[in-house]
């Protein structure tokens, strides 16, 4: 009697997620990273239906959603809208460490964070994974491990040249990851620090890849300010040792400027700083600003990297400097 159609269908998908795992567990990776999970959203990179051959494999630019739709019509395995961090932490992150997909591979200054983050298989994976269940499998797989950890460098290298290299008064040096905001944050530590607070030290730099890529601790603490992972930081903190003022400096290129709900939450944030708060929100362009002009909190300070030299203040009898209510007690 003839197997029927959904019976051929079940037993294809059963077939194809046990080869995956095998060829991931063949690869070392860790028992989160061989799971039901993992090996659906690499067929997904590898749009790779359960009865199609293996040399069929493509790869295809992917976002997290298109994964969780292909694996949903192609595997009948459905991820709720919630499980997108699942995906992205267990899954797709821990393959981009180890060398098997590629970040933004088109558009390599993408910000980290940005919606239209895709992913790839990396070119010399996809050429093992045609392989499977070939004589040419073991020999290759052989080769592919032996060599992955000078796969893993050279991409972190071209990684790494896509970073946004930024230059600390004192003359050392930050990487920022590319694209966002980041840009904008290099102007203000270059530009705005050596002409507005001379002499200031970087307290704080925030990255949408890494919170804390620049944490100076010790000179917080000194000032009475401790770092809660949790808070919403501005995204950069200057002390200008001279006038013991805190600039709390927010980057602006699409959200987030210094309203009357973000200076409050900055006032008591920093409750209890030895230093006089002074809050500035920074724009690219004055084009940028005119969108966020009418949310500008009073008694701050607006600065516009492309007019560098120059400040505006809303409001107040001082051109740059903390108000009463905020000066240390």
């Amino acid at each position: 009697m003839p197997v029927d159609k959904p019976t051929r269908k079940a037993a294809a998908r059963k077939k194809r997620l046990a080869e995956t795992i095998a060829a991931l567990t063949a690869l070392q990776f860790g028992p989160k990273q061989r799971n039901e999970t993992a090996a659906y959203t690499l067929l997904a990179l590898l749009d790779l239906q359960p009865d199609a051959a293996w040399t069929d494999a493509q790869a295809p630019l992917c976002g997290i959603t298109p994964i969780i739709d292909f694996i949903a019509t192609a595997y009948g395995k459905r991820f709720a809208p919630n499980t997108r961090e699942t995906i992205r932490d267990d899954a797709v992150k821990f393959f981009v460490e180890e060398g098997l997909l590629l970040r933004n591979p088109d558009d390599p200054n993408r910000p980290t964070n940005s919606g239209k983050t895709v992913y790839q298989i990396e070119p010399t994976a996809l050429a093992l994974f045609r392989k499977f269940g070939t004589l040419e499998w073991t020999p290759a797989l052989g080769h592919y491990l032996a060599s992955r950890e000078a796969l893993k460098h050279e991409i972190a290298r071209k990684r790494d040249l896509a970073r946004v290299p930024v230059t600390l008064p004192d003359g050392s040096q930050v990487a920022l990851s590319p694209g966002g905001q980041n840009p904008l944050i290099k102007a203000i530590i270059e530009h705005f620090c050596p002409a507005f607070a001379p002499g200031g030290v970087v307290l704080y730099i925030g990255d949408t890849e890494n919170k804390f890529v620049h944490l100076e601790t010790a000179g917080l603490a000194a000032l009475g300010v401790t770092m809660d992972s949790a808070a919403k930081i501005p995204d950069v903190i200057v002390y200008d040792t001279k006038r013991n003022w805190l600039l709390l400096i927010e980057a602006v290129t699409s959200a987030g400027p210094v309203d009357g709900k973000r200076r409050k939450e900055l006032k008591d944030l920093f409750t209890g700083c030895k230093a006089g708060l002074v809050f500035v929100t920074a724009f690219e362009t004055r084009r940028t600003m005119q969108t966020f002009v009418s949310h500008i909190a009073w008694e701050s300070e607006v600065w516009i990297a492309e007019d560098p030299d120059h400040m505006i203040h809303f409001n107040g009898e001082r051109f740059l400097g903390p108000y009463p209510d905020v000066l240390p007690k």
